[in-house]
């Protein structure tokens, strides 16, 4: 029967890609510098593998982030079918973050200063969105 990852690790793992990608540092790098491999440093952060907290530690001094940085937006009730029916925007922003477009896109949305000009980016993609079934 296959494992299926803890929505804890799970969160930390999309936690470490976030930071990751933040950092523009590619799963390689970030496996030498903790000493493992690619391989592994995917397990992390898909939450197939648990984090030990004296790698968790090694990864947020990697990172540059405090330990509690991994926890942040982590529901205090972890049980799914209860989650499912509370609001999930942190967590779908946390998941758009840890993708290269979903970070490509809130740093170049950032970039937009006129806010006449990020409100008719935002109904864009809204209609974009929308027409995608």
């Amino acid at each position: 029967m296959k494992k299926v990852p803890e929505p804890t690790d799970k969160h930390v793992g999309t936690r470490v890609r976030m930071r990751r990608l933040m950092l523009d540092m590619s799963q390689t790098e970030l496996a030498t510098a903790l000493g493992v491999t690619f391989q592994q440093v995917q397990k992390y952060e898909k939450g197939t593998n648990r984090v030990s907290a004296s790698r968790l530690q090694q990864i947020s001094d990697t990172l540059r982030v405090p330990v509690p940085f991994f926890f942040e937006g982590l529901p205090s009730d972890t049980n799914t079918s209860r989650r499912k029916t509370e609001s999930s925007a942190p967590e779908d922003l946390y998941s758009l973050l840890a993708t290269p477009d979903g970070l490509s896109l809130v740093k170049a949305f950032r970039q937009i200063r006129n806010k006449r000009l990020r409100q008719a980016v935002v109904r864009i993609v809204e209609e974009i969105g929308s027409l995608n079934p």
